[in-house]
């Protein structure tokens, strides 16, 4: 296998580089920048369940991970385009670690996940990962949409609750008792925000809607609650002030006594889920990136530049971060060109942070929730969805049970118990295509591709011809010892074609070898019939040969045919 080369796209990018190619990144890197700012208050925000401070997350961590997450995602990665950040499918993740381990947990969980992810790359497993069936990645994602706007309905209305119950159903059946307590005017607020941002696309493609409300609803929000004509909750006063301070490098702390092994072995599903989610999204996001503007990333690297700057933002106090799809279309259609933009991106993000961030603390909370609500949506992929449910209903059932899990349950079962089917679901569709032909009588040659004479071969009395079409591996191994078994007669001699089968795993060839045993207990030679120079290689290396002998494998059937009349004129 070929070995990893760390080898980021920027150093690539960077040899021809030029002032257009600059003024073109400038431009798509500050408009980005914007996008992503109310987005990653947002996600940060969503992702607290609040209560003391161990278990709040505040908006600040949004935009660090924005910004220490961007820039390292930007200048290691193996993307040319990539805006990395957090998103929306780490919320529900971050929601269950923080409530149950704190903010801690969340910092050990995320910097294991990017070690995951750096060993998925330095092992260049990233090609397999795109290898997900989508009915799965379909259903996680719609079950992520919904759980989001599961959790924005209390702020969205201003329900008055003491506390939001953590299942699904629980908080549902919770926000009908408590529905007719909402707040009018922050409901408005709310709903409002929704509008905004649907239809400021309308008006100006350049321009994010989300930024549109958060401004129109802040300085509305302002001057409301400032007159007294009503209250509605801001991010100041669920977090206080907030303060324009670069951060202080505090995850140390974690390495002095808050970490114990059990922490670590029950967080680790946690953060393989962290590092799966991520690396699908993050390659996801590349390969559509890929589709536009006519570039290939590097999977492997991408999957390291990812892992390193998750390993590095807890650090700063961040939160898990990957590839954000619309962020990185936001970047191609306003002219990001190299990976230069998406650094730009990250250091708009740190002036806005140090210049403007204690404005941050008038932002309404129900427009924030808004903001989430379209996320949600967008997120959805109901269209995707509806039109899964015509597939196969094998993919249909994977998609639902994956779905139903994430929702109902979490992530991390969904992905787990998803992987898991999806597998049995490949296997069974694997052994259904692999076919086993007997044949007794004669072999047609109008649909041969290894025989010398273009002739029907007729298989001498005494002689079976099988014929294994598809891949022998522990699927249908079993399948072909069962059919052998099954046979009445003991021929003199089995012709096993293999011309068709392109790989032979270690229980093929353990079937294999139980058959020789069988057949030679019964006075049976076996002889292989055209077999390929991968399966060949791999009898080889297994012995395979010192026991039935290199002269009973033939390169064709017309010579196997040959073999096999020898070996009976021997016994005459």
């Amino acid at each position: 296998m070929e070995r990893f080369r760390f080898n980021p796209r920027i150093v690539r990018d960077l040899r021809n580089y030029n002032r257009s190619k600059l003024a073109a990144d400038t431009m798509a890197g500050l408009i980005v920048g914007i996008v992503a700012l109310p987005l990653a208050i947002a996600f940060a925000i969503a992702a607290s369940p609040g209560g003391d401070a161990n278990h709040t997350i505040g908006p600040v961590a949004g935009i660090i991970t924005a910004i220490v997450a961007g820039f390292i995602i930007s200048a290691l990665g193996g993307s040319r385009v990539q805006i990395g950040g957090p998103t929306g499918a780490f919320i529900v993740i971050i929601y269950g670690v923080v409530a149950e381990f704190g903010l801690t947990g969340l910092m050990l969980a995320t910097i294991m996940a990017g070690l995951f992810l750096v060993l998925l790359g330095v092992f260049r497993l990233g090609t397999i990962i795109k290898f997900i069936p989508y009915p799965i990645v379909v259903g996680f994602t719609s079950g992520i949409a919904v759980t989001i706007f599961t959790t924005q309905v209390k702020d969205l209305f201003a329900l008055q609750m003491d506390a939001v119950p953590a299942e699904f159903v629980e908080k549902w059946i919770a926000y009908g008792k408590n529905f007719l307590t909402l707040d009018p005017a922050t409901t408005i607020v709310g709903i409002l925000s929704i509008i905004i941002i649907a239809l400021t696309p309308r008006f100006s493609k350049k321009v994010p809607g989300s930024l549109v409300a958060i401004i129109l609803a802040t300085v509305a929000v302002y001057f409301l609650n400032m007159f007294e004509i009503t209250k509605i909750e801001t991010i100041g006063d669920r977090f206080g002030e907030i303060k324009a301070a670069l951060p202080e490098i505090t995850a140390l702390n974690i390495f002095q006594g808050g970490i114990t092994w059990d922490m670590i072995n029950t967080l680790i599903p946690t953060a393989i889920t962290i590092a799966v989610l991520g690396a699908i999204e993050s390659l996801l996001s590349a390969t559509v990136a890929d589709g536009v503007t006519g570039h290939h990333h590097d999977s492997n690297q991408e999957l390291v530049g990812q892992g390193i700057a998750n390993i590095v933002t807890p650090f700063f106090g961040g939160i898990p971060a990957t590839g954000a799809i619309a962020r990185t279309m936001t970047n191609i259609n306003n002219g990001g060109r190299t990976c230069i933009s998406g650094i730009i991106h990250a250091l708009v993000l740190l002036v806005i942070f140090i210049v403007l961030m204690p404005l941050a603390s008038y932002i309404p909370m129900s427009c924030l929730a808004g903001v989430l609500v379209v996320v949600s949506y967008n997120m959805s992929g109901w269209r995707t969805f509806r039109e899964l449910m015509s597939n196969p209903k094998s993919d249909v059932s994977v998609l639902i049970i994956t779905f139903l899990l994430t929702v109902i349950f979490d992530l991390t079962v969904a992905i787990e118990v998803g992987l898991i089917i999806a597998c049995l679901l490949f296997m069974k569709r694997m052994t259904e295509s692999t076919q086993i032909k007997v044949l007794t009588d004669e072999i047609d040659a109008n649909d041969e591709s290894d025989m010398l004479l273009e002739e029907h071969l007729q298989i001498p009395e005494g002689v079976e011809v099988y014929e294994i079409n598809g891949p022998y591996y522990f699927g249908i191994a079993n399948k072909f010892e069962e059919m052998m078994a099954s046979m009445d007669n003991n021929p003199r001699v089995r012709i096993i074609r293999m011309r068709r089968v392109p790989f032979i795993d270690s229980t093929g060839i353990h079937n294999l070898q139980n058959l020789c045993d069988m057949s030679q207990r019964e006075g049976t030679d076996i002889v292989l019939s055209g077999v390929t120079p991968a399966v060949q290689q791999t009898l080889e290396r297994a012995g395979f040969y010192r026991l039935i002998g290199k002269d009973h494998i033939c390169p064709n059937i017309n010579a196997a045919l040959d073999r096999a009349r020898e070996l009976m004129a021997q016994t005459k």
